[in-house]
């Protein structure tokens, strides 16, 4: 990351007057060399700390036949990092090195160190030495920048996997159902429908599922048909007839046998929907034409007539199907309450074979203790070969770090898109850089995205990394992708974590703002991690609200 602003750090007291006569006066009159670094305050990217050095020395300053080697040098705590020598001379030494004439020059050179820890509190010094004929002399050495900024270090670089969902129902949709049937061109309900095999069934459905407490009547419907023979006019009025009918014929039905829901009454007019049903079911010969002939038609009158017309058949419809169209039915709308959370936790511990596939899924979902996680997908995919459980169950072993189980359940799992991005979590929290970024591009998921502007992060790539999160659902690693490309409006707009690590970065951002205050209290609200505590300490984002 580059900052917005640039400081230069500069040592300039003054032009040498005189020419050096001799290394000893070099060193002495080391104060008129003027050093800037580029940036002054150091940073660490994708694991290095890269700037870019500039010396002036002024007229009369280097001795014509002495050769000078500046050491960089970033000195941290526990320790100092020390590159190869720039080797310099002047303009009378017969060798290879740059020449600074006597008339003064600038030389530019660019530093490069590989990050270790602890070089987030730093400096970086040329050490100097002058060599003339046999002499040796030390110059005095200069500082040419504070470091180093490692905000970039804040990432989070476990990655992100979602779990496959369940299609677990809180709430069943279900319905009992009995009919009663009329004669032909009838709107009578006779005394025997009213205790027919069909309407005991749906009373004593009716009583268990007032019964039970996990059951709801919501609405109940009557319906009423006309079988699709004798013109569509009459059947018109006689399934309307029949609705008045049956809704009389519900309340003698429901009377012993309680219904405490709205109910619907409809009239359908001819059944065509039901006669193509049963024709389909039945073992009528030419069942198929029949069919066919429905599909071809959408006139009612035609389709009557083109079905009369084959006699044989038409009998068998007469006798067989049409008397079951001339109906009304009585259906009750049900709800089933299923097992709350709650319950399907408890029922792991108490009767868990009773869960079917979709109730374990839900109950490993909401189980908070991860090896109780585990031992609930494995039941999974024991008892009904679950392939969402298989793939769960290396989820729940990445959430784990036990990265060795989570490859050994992967291996059996669907190699589909979340599969390929939990591989690549893998890799990442394996060091895999390159395995983890192939992963995340064939996955090409959201949640992929998100983790490959995990890499970017690391390699430096910031503005590439907001990109792929700029969609995401607000994170630490959002917030931090707009802190390293300066966008801090939205760094702030995206730092909604009420966690020890957002109030840290909420301090960055305040500090790049100059929110000396807002530095102090977001400081405080991190401090409750004592990793962020020690880091702010030393932290050069901080320095000048030390």
């Amino acid at each position: 990351m580059k900052k917005s602003f640039k400081i230069l750090s500069s040592a300039v007291l003054g032009i040498a007057a005189v020419a050096c006569s001799s290394p000893e006066k070099m060193a002495e009159m080391a104060e008129s060399v003027n050093v800037q670094c580029d940036p002054a305050v150091l940073e660490v990217v994708a694991n290095k700390i890269d700037a870019t050095v500039s010396v002036t020395y002024p007229a009369d300053y280097f001795h014509p036949k002495a050769i000078l080697e500046v050491t960089p040098v970033l000195v941290y705590e526990g320790g100092e990092a020390k590159m190869a020598p720039f080797t310099y001379q002047g303009e009378d030494v017969k060798d290879n090195y740059k020449v600074v004439p006597s008339e003064g020059a600038t030389v530019t050179e660019k530093v490069s160190f590989d990050y270790a820890p602890g070089m987030e509190k730093s400096y970086l010094e040329l050490r100097g030495v002058v060599k003339y004929k046999n002499k040796t002399v030390e110059m005095p050495t200069k500082k040419a920048a504070d470091g180093a900024n490692a905000t970039y270090m804040l990432v989070d670089k476990n990655g992100k996997v979602d779990y496959k969902a369940d299609n677990y129902q809180e709430i069943i949709k279900q319905t009992a159902e009995g009919q009663i049937l009329y004669t032909i061109n009838s709107s009578v309900v006779r005394n025997s429908q009213l205790s027919s095999e069909s309407i005991k069934n749906f009373q004593a459905a009716i009583d268990e599922i007032n019964a039970n407490v996990r059951k709801e009547i919501i609405s109940t419907d009557i319906v009423a048909y006309a079988s699709p023979d004798g013109g569509e006019e009459l059947n018109t009025k006689l399934s309307g007839k029949r609705s008045e009918t049956a809704e009389k014929a519900f309340g003698k039905v429901t009377k012993k046998h309680e219904v405490e829901a709205p109910v619907n009454v409809t009239s359908v007019g001819q059944d065509w929907e039901g006669f193509k049903e049963l024709v389909s079911e039945s073992d009528i010969e030419d069942k198929d034409l029949i069919i066919r002939v429905l599909s071809m038609y959408s006139d009612p009158a035609v389709r009557e007539q083109e079905i009369k017309n084959m006699s044989a058949v038409y009998q068998s419809l007469k006798k067989e199907i049409l008397p079951e169209l001339r109906r009304a039915r009585f259906i009750a709308n049900v709800e089933f309450t299923n097992y709350s959370n709650d319950e399907l936790v408890a029922l792991i511990d108490e009767n868990i074979d009773i869960l079917d596939e979709e109730a374990l899924l839900r109950a490993a979902s909401v189980i908070k203790d991860n090896a109780a996680k585990v031992e609930v997908y494995k039941k999974a995919i024991e008892k009904y070969n679950s392939a969402r459980a298989q793939y769960n169950l290396g989820v729940a072993y990445i959430n784990s770090n036990d990265l060795a189980n989570a490859k050994s359940a992967l291996a059996n799992a669907e190699k589909d898109a979340d599969w390929q991005n939990a591989m690549g979590v893998i890799a990442l929290r394996e060091g895999d850089a390159a395995a983890a970024a192939k992963y995340f591009a064939a996955s090409g998921n959201e949640t992929s995205k998100e983790n490959a502007a995990v890499l970017d992060i690391l390699n430096g790539k910031y503005t590439d990394a907001a990109a792929k999160l700029a969609s995401a659902c607000n994170s630490n690693n959002k917030v931090l992708a707009y802190i390293l490309t300066g966008q801090l409006d939205k760094a702030s707009e995206a730092a909604t974590c009420d966690c020890a690590k957002t109030s840290y970065l909420k301090a960055v951002i305040a500090a790049r703002q100059g929110k000396a205050d807002d530095v102090k209290k977001y400081i405080e609200a991190a401090s409750k991690d004592s990793q962020l505590a020690e880091r702010a300490t030393k932290d050069i984002e901080f320095a000048q609200y030390k």
